[in-house]
């Protein structure tokens, strides 16, 4: 029986090269969902790497990512995402216009749960992908909460301050670059109305970015001048 290790080898030379290199990240700890967040794409896509041959266009990207990983030393999402992001490059039709991307429908089961997250370069556009989450869970009259990352010195109160929203859901999880996520509104504690938040929305021009920043500042939670590094909204039907 030959050894396991020739077996993993000759495996890695039948899959193409995005699947080579997603099997290298995630030896170094990153899922198929993390990989997918790095590339700004469904982790579907990531799976078809492996099954449908598929991924040629983020190769050069996710050798650069790769190489900040392991040679790096950089392991925050965000960050990996940027640098995935400046070797990304959108196809072209035959007339040499660029192609449109499928958008992601938006998926709220029976129960009303969904989430959606956004990184670096959705948060700098608004995190216009989180709109229509927003706009359905208000149609739906569903609850909403959210998790906001930046960097501690943005925050108005300490980490652990129960005057701010710690201990909800994910409490507070610090980042190696100086950030911390906190999470605003759960289950338990009866969340938001995501109808005044689709409002919010609506009032700043569909940026949802701005509104989330606009409700921390309003509530004493950040200074004005914090950026948003990552969101998450995630949606419940009440009880």
């Amino acid at each position: 029986m030959p050894p396991r290790r020739r077996h993993q080898s000759t495996r890695r030379q039948t899959l193409n090269e995005a699947a080579q290199l997603a099997d290298r990240l995630q030896t170094a700890g990153y899922t198929k969902r993390d990989i997918g967040r790095i590339i700004d794409r469904d982790p579907s896509l990531v799976s078809q790497f492996y099954t449908k041959n598929k991924g040629a266009a983020f190769v050069p990207a996710l050798r650069e990512v790769l190489a900040a990983v392991e040679t790096g030393g950089i392991t925050d999402l965000p960050e990996l995402t940027s640098i995935a992001a400046r070797h990304i490059t959108r196809r072209t039709t035959a007339s040499g216009t660029r192609a449109r991307v499928r958008g992601k429908a938006v998926l709220i089961t029976p129960t009303g749960t969904g989430t959606g997250r956004v990184g670096v370069q959705a948060i700098a556009s608004g995190s216009a992908r989180l709109r229509p989450l927003i706009a359905e869970a208000a149609r739906q009259g569903l609850r909403l909460a959210f998790t906001v990352r930046l960097a501690k010195t943005g925050y108005v109160h300490p980490s652990g301050s129960r005057t701010d929203s710690p201990g909800i859901r994910r409490d507070v999880i610090q980042r190696a670059d100086h950030s911390e996520e906190r999470s605003y509104g759960s289950a338990q504690t009866g969340g938001f109305d995501a109808t005044d938040f689709a409002r919010r929305v609506d009032a700043a021009s569909g940026d949802v970015t701005a509104s989330v920043h606009q409700w921390l500042v309003e509530t004493g939670r950040i200074h004005p001048d914090a950026h948003i590094l990552h969101l998450e909204v995630r949606t419940w039907r009440p009880r």
